[in-house]
């Protein structure tokens, strides 16, 4: 933040400490720096009020920790296109405040553009894992992106604490099986596996105990096929942070692949639907046009 700026600070009651202290922070730097409460959504991806899209987009920097992700929401991809620069810290816990984002990200920032630079040239994707995970998605045209955690430049944006390469495979040609075994959105921390069979780019069917019993449940309660859509790859890039069951952190993870369900149209893909479910793989060996990219869950970039 720069002298001057206009700052937006977006909280509910959950995440307010939070908030507040960003406020603080915020203030140091700039007196035009403001916090606005909202009442908390009822699941990831929810669209705002259209009073607070528009008051989005009359920001130059936007903080919102919020305990339902403002990430993939229309609102927040037209502030973005507008120049306003904005972290999301969708449902962070104190902890993971502390632990994640101190953190060297300019260490971070150099493996996250490496890691992108080499998905980007590559056609085809495959994962697998010591679990049962078999993935093939075809990644031909579709620009990787670097989660820096640095938005320093007009429209960026990211979440936080940030570390990850990302890409949006091509629609409707995913196959394979995802076995998750880390954590999952809206789940936790894994005691049972979570297998998902994927056909044509969407999840056909999803199996394991209460765990996938949950995600069954968060899926129907979309009411839209999208929201089985193969929307993301994902390979995590903080050092600092630790598998804890907080989808926020856990995807970040160094030495993990996180795939998703539902909306990718924030990460370069065409799907919209207010849903985005992530699930962690641990142990993965990533091969992009069949060159080993990370083995066992250690990076060869």
């Amino acid at each position: 933040m720069k002298k001057g700026e206009k700052v937006l600070v977006i909280v509910d009651a959950p995440k307010r400490e939070i908030g507040y202290a960003l406020l603080e922070a915020a203030r140091e730097v700039t007196s035009e720096a403001v916090l606005v409460e909202i009442a908390p959504g009822r699941f990831h991806g929810e669209e705002p009020s259209f009073e607070i899209g528009s008051l989005m987009k009359r920001f130059d920097v936007i903080f919102a920790p919020t305990s339902r992700s403002l990430s993939h929401t229309k609102a927040r991809r037209e502030a973005s296109r507008l120049g306003v620069r904005i972290a999301t810290l969708p449902d962070i816990w104190k902890q993971t405040f502390l632990r994640a984002l101190n953190a060297d990200y300019k260490r971070i920032a150099r493996r996250s553009r490496k890691l992108a630079e080499v998905i980007s040239r590559g056609k085809t994707a495959r994962v697998t894992t010591p679990s049962g995970t078999d993935l093939t998605m075809p990644i031909s045209g579709r620009k990787c992106k670097a989660d820096t955690g640095i938005l320093d430049r007009p429209g960026e944006f990211c979440n936080l604490p940030a570390g990850e390469a990302y890409i949006a495979p091509l629609e409707g040609k995913t196959e394979g099986v995802a076995v998750i075994d880390g954590a999952m959105s809206g789940v936790g921390i894994l005691e049972k596996l979570i297998t998902i069979v994927f056909e044509k780019g969407y999840a056909a069917k999803i199996s394991g105990g209460n765990e996938a019993k949950k995600l069954r449940s968060l899926l129907r309660s979309v009411k839209d096929k999208e929201a089985y859509n193969f929307a993301e790859l994902g390979i995590g890039t903080n050092d600092k942070a630790k598998l804890c069951g907080s989808v926020l952190e856990d995807e970040k993870v160094m030495g993990t692949i996180h795939i998703a369900l539902g909306d990718s149209k924030s990460m370069g893909g065409k799907i919209e639907v207010p849903s985005h479910l992530d699930g962690m793989m641990m142990k993965p060996t990533l091969y992009v046009d069949n060159k080993i990219i990370m083995k066992d869950g250690r990076l060869r970039v």
